[in-house]
């Protein structure tokens, strides 16, 4: 049985994601939407085509004869499984009313401000019985709204899984593994390096990573022009250095007690929007003492080859697989990317 997938947000990060179902035999892409559209196909969408897309979701979907979202021209109605592509006032309403067609939601909206994905999720696990709602968030103050939807998700038997993309997630998972040698944790520290080969396959991160500059917040980065971006970017040479970031890696980790306190956790790392190689290497370095009482360090080290993507959407989707396995069990909530391990996608 495939899992049916809708993925809300076709920007670099969801076209990846539509690139990564597409070659997953347990997930079907059924429904995909922007800020100005949706597309919902039971029978599957054309992932290949939906990720080398640009621009509107709506308008670079490729039309087949046979599909048609009103009626025939027999003056019969539209299957169940039509495709349905239109441009909408409000995509993510449309798509509640097929929620049917739907078993998990993966979210790469642009998290701008703060409270608009936590927004979004309360919609959707209001909305929906038995959601599993999955999300690749970042910022701690984001993050903690999501676990403020405990209630509304256990209510309507929903599962939530929050910061699942590569920090927090893979790395913030692997710390979690790594503490299982030591008594105690002393620190954790994310280093990160992305390279993308043109700003915009990814405005929305790279706006989110603006904001984490001294002098800039997310409001400033949100209200930001294009033009804007392009001239803070050539100031940098299209590097951006990043340190002390709000990242929910410290939350996370200190939810599940593999820390007391947020400062015994750092992120930063160095971003090259101009070329596709890493600047620098990622790594997650754990750092504790042992039960002989001696200080040692484990190191997960990400291979240079794999993308900002494929750290992301990847977890995330193994994620999705886990709120799947959580809800069939009959348990209700909102998790972190700390509490369970994501599951293989086959």
């Amino acid at each position: 049985m495939r899992m049916k997938v809708a993925v809300l947000g076709a920007g670099g990060l969801g076209r990846a994601a539509c690139r990564i179902i597409g070659m997953k035999r347990e997930l079907r892409l059924t429904a995909i939407c922007d800020s100005k559209g949706l597309l919902v196909d039971p029978g599957g969408l054309d992932c290949e085509a939906l990720a080398c897309g640009s621009g509107d979701v709506v308008l670079s979907y490729p039309r087949r004869a046979h599909e048609t979202a009103g009626p025939h021209a027999d003056g019969g109605v539209a299957t169940a499984t039509a495709l349905l592509a239109r441009h909408s006032e409000d995509p993510l309403g449309e798509l509640l009313e097929h929620g049917g067609d739907v078993d998990a939601w993966l979210v790469t909206l642009p998290n701008m401000p703060n409270e608009f994905i936590p927004g979004v999720a309360r919609r959707f696990v209001q909305a929906t019985d038995g959601a599993v709602f999955v999300d690749v968030l970042k910022r701690t103050a984001a993050v903690e709204q999501m676990f403020a939807l405990e209630d509304a998700a256990k209510a309507s038997r929903s599962v939530v899984l929050t910061g699942c993309g590569a920090t927090p997630g893979l790395l913030t998972a692997a710390a979690v593994l790594a503490a299982q040698s030591f008594i105690e944790v002393e620190r954790v520290d994310i280093w990160w390096g992305v390279g993308v080969a043109n700003w915009e396959a990814y405005k929305a991160t790279i706006r989110e990573d603006i904001a984490h500059v001294p002098g800039y917040s997310v409001e400033r980065a949100k209200a930001m022009s294009e033009a804007e971006v392009e001239a803070f970017l050539e100031k940098t040479g299209g590097l951006l250095e990043l340190h002390h970031m709000e990242h929910a890696d410290d939350v996370l980790l200190q939810r599940v007690g593999v820390v007391q306190s947020p400062e015994q956790v750092e992120v930063g790392g160095v971003m090259d929007t101009r070329h596709a190689k890493k600047p620098v290497s990622t790594t997650m370095t754990l750092t504790g003492i042992t039960f002989e009482g001696k200080r040692a360090t484990h190191r997960f080290l990400l291979g240079d080859e794999t993308t900002m993507a494929a750290n992301v959407i990847g977890p995330a989707l193994g994620y999705l697989k886990r709120g799947v396995w959580l809800r069939e069990h009959g348990i209700y909530g909102v998790f972190g990317s700390t509490e369970f391990l994501p599951m293989v996608v086959r």
